[in-house]
């Protein structure tokens, strides 16, 4: 459709799947979307990270299991390249062990293949806005990964303020809504974000809110308000 008076810029999305079907049903409901444009599509998970890198979209929607190289490894290449595309994993229901790797890789979440087209529509405007989607029911699966960690990394502990933003961003809310909901500044927030990631060694958002789900901090009813 087109864009008319002060329409918001559209959402660039990447469609990466090995199938071809696939991938034309998900153009032709994005394509009728307002907000978003579908600037292009890959077969595998290296044609993906090329067409990343090359077209630069805002969102990709990245399949797990492809031929070659796949959805995961993927992703990998994209986080050690520092490309700042959102990732949003397409898998079935019976893939947690795959998610899982997926997200501690770095993606901003994850929707089932036979997602409702406006819930999918959601999801790539909840990724673009920097919010990130996981799902209760994988809970369990990350916690069950491994032990919990220490609550610090090479940059010591996190402040109760840190520990506060963490809980948020845990909780998958944007940089925007942690601020209004702790009455600071965005940038104050993302200086928090910043020190949590270095803390903490972790590479993104993403790592962060897996981080707090597996050490017990997301939801957590913090009661100081303190810078």
């Amino acid at each position: 459709m087109a864009e008319t008076g002060a329409a918001r810029p559209r959402i660039r999305v990447l469609l990466v799947d090995d199938h071809q079907v696939v991938r034309r049903g998900l153009r032709t409901f994005l394509e009728v979307q307002d907000d978003i444009e579908v600037v292009g599509e890959a077969a595998d998970g290296a044609e993906g990270v090329a067409r990343t890198e090359e077209l630069a979209p805002d969102v990709v929607l990245m399949d797990v299991k492809m031929p070659g190289t796949d959805g995961i490894e993927a992703l990998r290449t994209l986080r050690e390249r520092g490309n700042p595309a959102r990732v949003l994993i397409v898998t079935s229901f019976t893939e947690h062990r795959t998610v899982v790797p997926a997200l501690r890789a770095g993606a901003a979440g994850y929707v089932y293949k036979d997602v409702d087209p406006d819930a999918l529509a959601g999801a790539i405007r909840s990724v673009h806005a920097g919010h990130v989607l996981l799902q209760p029911e994988l809970a369990g699966a990350l916690l069950a990964d491994d032990g919990p960690r220490p609550p610090q990394g090479r940059g010591g502990t996190l402040t109760e303020r840190e520990q506060e933003v963490l809980s948020h961003i845990a909780d998958g809310r944007s940089n925007r809504e942690i601020a209004r909901a702790l009455h600071l500044s965005e940038k104050t927030v993302k200086t928090h974000v910043s020190n949590i990631l270095m803390k903490l060694d972790l590479a993104d958002r993403t790592q962060a809110a897996l981080w707090a789900v597996r050490n017990g901090a997301a939801g957590r009813p913090w009661s100081h308000t303190r810078e």
